[in-house]
């Protein structure tokens, strides 16, 4: 089967079905190669193999930018997702009774920055998602004058539901509020235009479906925010020239990297930029389209074998995840029996997380869907 992501770029497809990118993504061939590159150049020179890839910031910036629809100087790299949300949760001017709405089904790294502003006095409301998810109808009804951040992960890291950004954007700008998103579990898979899309500002780590190191991550302000944002934790590449190391008085850079705080992460965000020559040689919309075909076909094939979802499908809200359980079996046994076959996916007690990516075949699918059948039949212990 033909793939977008070329397979022989992925050497786990040699011993596994591997099917967990929700929770980390694998380093294609080529990203390797660049990071012994480094590492040599690092090993045999120092500063001298070191410096050019520094000097290089600019450009990874710019290509991290373009990826989303930025410019490069809207586009600090940081250190993971939660350094992100912090940034902005950091920087903005608050008042006591301002409002931060959020869903109740966040992964930690976008409520906790968050939550710590309680003690300024602002009102972190969480909106129960079991019944009702946020939808730009659904804001509408929550959102109130307080409401400075509407926050939201575009695709929720535990079920896989795709949120309509731009909608939500509208739905935040027409109260005055801004739309702050956790990308982690879209970006690589689908694409994206923050400016498009209203999106105020954008986060991200790179080491699930970005394909890239743990450790390496960015943050996207839209220029409006970002004449606004304070720089709540200001190093030496925040200023306007960071290499005049003793003019300790200057202003800080007008570009985003001012969050950028210290010395970046060379090496992470070199595999962030290897993976989005990758993705952009590949297709993004090929990408997304596949996974989606991906998912659609697991869905159908568990469906079959009476699964039950907590997966959202449809054409506005299906991801790269697919969440399920079978009646009558642990999802942990079955997950590890999976595991012991070489089906590499997530499993916890609410059920099995299945994530491809664009390398993935259906005949893994298949496999995997197969594989379940059989433990089904098996009565995997209860």
């Amino acid at each position: 089967m033909s793939t977008p992501l070329n397979r022989s770029e992925f050497a786990v497809t040699q011993q596994y079905v591997y099917l967990n990118h929700a929770a980390a993504g694998v380093l294609p061939a080529s990203t390797v190669a660049a990071i012994e590159q480094f590492v040599r150049a690092h090993a045999d020179a120092g500063v001298l193999g070191t410096f050019p890839y520094d000097l290089k910031m600019a450009e990874y910036r710019a290509k991290i930018g373009g990826f989303i629809g930025a410019s490069g100087s809207e586009i600090a790299t940081l250190l993971n997702t939660g350094a992100g949300a912090n940034t902005l949760a950091l920087g903005i001017d608050w008042k006591p009774g301002d409002e931060v709405v959020l869903c109740d089904n966040e992964f930690p790294a976008n409520v906790i920055p968050w939550l710590n502003l309680r003690h300024r006095g602002v009102e972190v409301r969480f909106l129960p998602t079991r019944e009702e998810r946020l939808t730009p109808g659904r804001l509408e009804r929550e959102i109130s004058p307080r409401t400075r951040v509407v926050t939201v992960s575009w695709v929720s890291y535990a079920d896989g539901y795709r949120h309509d950004l731009a909608g939500l954007a509208a739905v935040a700008h027409e109260s005055g509020a801004l739309l702050c998103v956790d990308a982690m579990q879209g970006l690589g898979v689908f694409p994206l235009d923050v400016g498009a899309l209203g999106v105020d500002a954008l986060y991200a780590g790179g080491a699930k479906w970005m394909l890239g190191l743990h450790g390496a991550a960015f943050l996207y302000v839209s220029p409006q925010l970002g004449e606004r944002l304070t720089v709540a934790t200001p190093g030496w590449r925040s200023l306007a020239d960071m290499w005049d190391f003793h003019n300790y008085e200057q202003p800080f850079s007008p570009e985003a990297l001012r969050f950028e705080s210290g010395t970046p992460n060379l090496l992470g965000t070199l595999s962030l930029a290897c993976a989005i020559d990758l993705f952009e040689r590949s297709g993004p919309q090929a990408i997304a389209e596949h996974v989606l075909a991906l998912t659609d076909r697991l869905y159908e094939g568990l469906a079959a074998l009476e699964a039950e979802f907590s997966t959202l499908r449809g054409r506005s809200c299906s991801s790269g995840i697919v969440t399920f359980s079978i009646p009558g079996i642990d999802s942990i046994a079955l997950g590890r029996a999976l595991e012991n076959q070489g089906i590499v996916t997530t499993y916890r007690t609410g059920g099995i997380r299945v994530s491809p990516h664009g390398y993935n075949t259906a005949e893994e699918i298949d496999v995997m869907v197969n594989a379940v059948a059989r433990q089904a039949r098996a009565k995997v212990p209860v």
